[in-house]
């Protein structure tokens, strides 16, 4: 039974365009939509505005690109009036900024919080999506579009005996609304990615006992997160028009220039004077986040500098060499992960109360009720702490039952690797719309700059269309194909090529069963936004377009206001 023969349960609310996510894709979505006319409803599952920075609360947790740049492009007057305080935005500060667009914007009247999509199937005779909410409402959209983020879809990892476990136990990408103390109390950290370098420097400050287990060494960067002042921004902020187009043109979705040296040429005293200036000032990551030819995500010789020279900082800065050694990586380029930047993370392992474990070395066996279990030890703790990451760039789209004209799932459809046109549209998925999804740069950049690069040439892409009076819009299966072998090709012509060996979430390696692939593309948001200017100058090459049939789309009844 599909959910059109499906009873109706609920009122009915037919809109244009349903929008899931009330992230920052999902606010932009709606800003633009509205621009075009069209009446848009958005879900999202979550009490309030802010996407992942809803649910990521935990202590310590931080943007990875500066405040400044970290701000959307269409409310100019609030973000010269806004003001950051630190370099690197807290998640307070961030929701705060992202509520404060949401109520100038007029948003949550279109907004449906505490909603979750469970369910959507398209109909070739109306040409629209069904979609059906875990309340048991159905709703009818011309246009269905998924911003629901590249990190959205959390993963425990599946433990025996963690049912049965008697302490606290926190996934860091679900954590509590309300304050968690750890004061006193021992604590085991499970991750050293991103989320967990941001947690266990926090966390070990007032623990009585912080256990580490780590999986794969990374490389960690200093943050360098110093306070802001009005004054330290006024000529950030004077200058915005012109850096949102630099970031739009750059690698990495930022203004910021990538370096001219040539580390592999220059002598070995100037380049570690460089490179000991950069690391003080949290810049030495810009060696391996552009895809010039002469730095290291392209240049294997640059690159093994720039991870020798953090691993001598590792051990410079770890006191136990047994320790500084477990830590440092080896075995896989610097880079090729999303480069982490933490505060006083090496340091916190020079604390007389945390210690080190090697997941790789020892492997956890099960929960018991008082801790964790390894093959070769116990540990009894009071609190677990998940740092354990997502099931990136697919998760939040997999995991929904949404079925195409052939009846197939997006999983189904992905069950040899993801596969799209420009990250935005899959072939027998007609006007379904993916924002930063796999086959686009999305997580290898500021997600702000790449979410309104596509959402803009996906309005385009729409008002094109309609003014031709074509409403259904389909990527072609071809296009499609040649896409993808693009942006397999362009990741084997960077170090990108050797994720898998980081078990880089890149990749999915993170997810157990997940088909293995390099998910974005990496060829820089620059080299995309040109691509995408060449598909619209070619009249929009790659989509086929074609007239719905002329039946109107009105509403039921009034549009409730959301939240």
């Amino acid at each position: 039974m599909t959910l059109h023969d499906a009873p109706a349960a609920g009122a009915g609310l037919d809109v244009d365009a349903l929008v899931i996510g009330a992230g920052f894709a999902g606010m932009y979505q709606l800003y633009r939509l509205r621009k075009l006319g069209l009446r848009t409803r958005v879900l999202d599952r979550a009490a309030g505005i802010g996407g992942t920075w809803y649910w990521n609360r935990y202590p310590g947790a931080r943007c990875d690109i500066p405040s400044l740049f970290y701000t959307v492009s269409y409310t100019p007057e609030l973000n010269q009036k806004w003001q950051w305080t630190e370099r690197f935005g807290t998640h307070e500060a961030i929701r705060a900024y992202m509520e404060e667009v949401a109520r100038q914007e007029d948003m949550h009247r279109d907004i449906s919080f505490e909603t979750t999509l469970v369910a959507a199937d398209w109909d070739e005779g109306s040409a629209t999506w069904t979609s059906m909410t875990d309340a048991g409402e159905r709703i009818r959209s011309r246009y269905l579009i998924m911003a629901t983020g590249a990190l959205s879809e959390s993963r425990v990892p599946d433990l025996p005996g963690l049912g049965g476990f008697k302490g606290r136990w926190f996934h860091t990408g679900r954590w509590p609304h309300e304050p968690v103390g750890f004061t006193g109390r021992r604590v085991a950290v499970i991750g050293t990615g991103s989320t967990g370098v941001q947690v266990i420097p926090v966390v070990a400050q007032d623990a009585a006992e912080t256990i580490v287990f780590q999986r794969t060494p990374k490389f960690v960067l200093p943050a360098v997160n110093v306070p802001m002042t009005e004054e330290d921004a006024r000529p950030v902020k004077e200058m915005y028009p012109a850096l949102r187009k630099a970031a739009r043109r750059g690698d990495y979705g930022t203004p910021f220039p990538p370096p001219a040296e040539h580390l592999d040429e220059m002598s070995v005293q100037d380049r570690e004077t460089l490179l000991e200036d950069l690391y003080t000032k949290g810049g030495v990551g810009s060696f391996v986040v552009s895809y010039h030819d002469h730095l290291g995500l392209k240049k294997q010789e640059v690159n093994d500098i720039v991870a020798d020279f953090v691993r001598k900082k590792i051990r410079e800065t770890v006191d136990d060499p047994a320790t500084a050694e477990t830590m440092t990586p080896y075995g896989y380029p610097i880079g090729i992960n999303r480069i982490i930047i933490g505060t006083d993370y090496y340091e916190t392992f020079n604390r007389d109360n945390v210690r080190l474990h090697s997941v790789l070395d020892d492997p956890i066996v099960e929960v018991t009720a008082t801790g964790l279990r390894t093959q070769n030890a116990e540990f009894e703790v009071d609190d677990i702490i998940f740092a354990t990451g997502y099931d990136g760039m697919t998760g939040s789209f997999t995991s929904v039952d949404v079925r195409g004209r052939t009846g197939k799932t997006i999983r189904e459809y992905w069950a040899d690797g993801p596969s799209t046109y420009l990250g935005l549209q899959m072939a027998d998925f007609p006007n379904l719309f993916l924002i930063t999804g796999p086959g686009g740069p999305s997580v290898l950049s500021n997600v702000i700059t790449t979410t309104e690069q596509s959402i803009d040439f996906l309005m385009g892409l729409i008002e094109h269309a309609r003014a031709d009076g074509l409403d259904v819009i389909e990527a072609d299966a071809d296009a499609e194909r040649r896409w993808m072998e693009h942006v397999a090709d362009v990741a084997q012509g960077s170090l990108y090529r050797d994720s898998y060996k980081a078990n880089s979430w890149y990749t999915g390696l993170n997810v157990p069963g997940k088909k293995v692939v390099f998910m974005p593309y990496a060829g820089g948001v620059g080299t995309f936004e040109t691509i995408l200017e060449d598909v619209t100058a070619d009249d929009y090459r790659g989509f086929r377009r074609s007239a719905a049939a002329r039946t109107e789309v009105v509403p039921d009844q009034p549009q409730p206001a959301g939240g």
